[in-house]
């Protein structure tokens, strides 16, 4: 029988963790107003210089929302860090949903190309950790029409 990633395999909190990682050293340039400004300049650099398209001009209200963003992001990588149970891969697997979701919108509204780089990894983490949930629901229900 092939043995797959569940919630309640040992491996999984690993998985959870290792998200948590790629989203802190992903996302904690976006924290501060400082540290945006630098994250800005260098996709706008990185996307002109490949022809990816550049992101509009620094306003207030756009450092603000890359800010919130930001610390909120980084506040939820630290706790799955510190607890990465298997109830915390399943709320970031659907908040990756959403972020999904809202960037292909972005995309589809003419946002610079590069970010479907992070649409990639966004929806690839988003199956990872939620794939387990669905194959044990899957298998939890198997066992009870037995």
């Amino acid at each position: 029988m092939i043995r797959f990633l569940t919630p309640t395999r040992p491996s999984y909190p690993r998985v959870v963790r290792a998200s948590a990682w790629y989203d802190l050293l992903v996302t904690a340039g976006f924290a501060t107003p400082w540290t945006y400004e630098l994250v800005h300049r260098m996709l706008s650099s990185l996307g002109e210089a490949w022809g990816l398209g550049v992101l509009p001009e620094l306003d207030p209200m756009q450092v603000l929302y890359a800010n919130l963003m930001g610390s909120v992001v980084v506040v939820w990588s630290v706790l799955r860090l510190l607890r990465p149970l298997p109830v915390h891969g399943l709320y970031d697997g659907a908040a990756r949903t959403l972020f999904s979701i809202w960037m292909a919108y972005a995309l589809a509204l003419g946002a610079p190309q590069w970010l479907w780089a992070f649409l990639v990894v966004e929806v690839t983490w988003g199956v990872v950790q939620l794939a387990p949930w669905a194959v044990g629901r899957a298998a939890r229900a198997e066992r009870m029409a037995v």
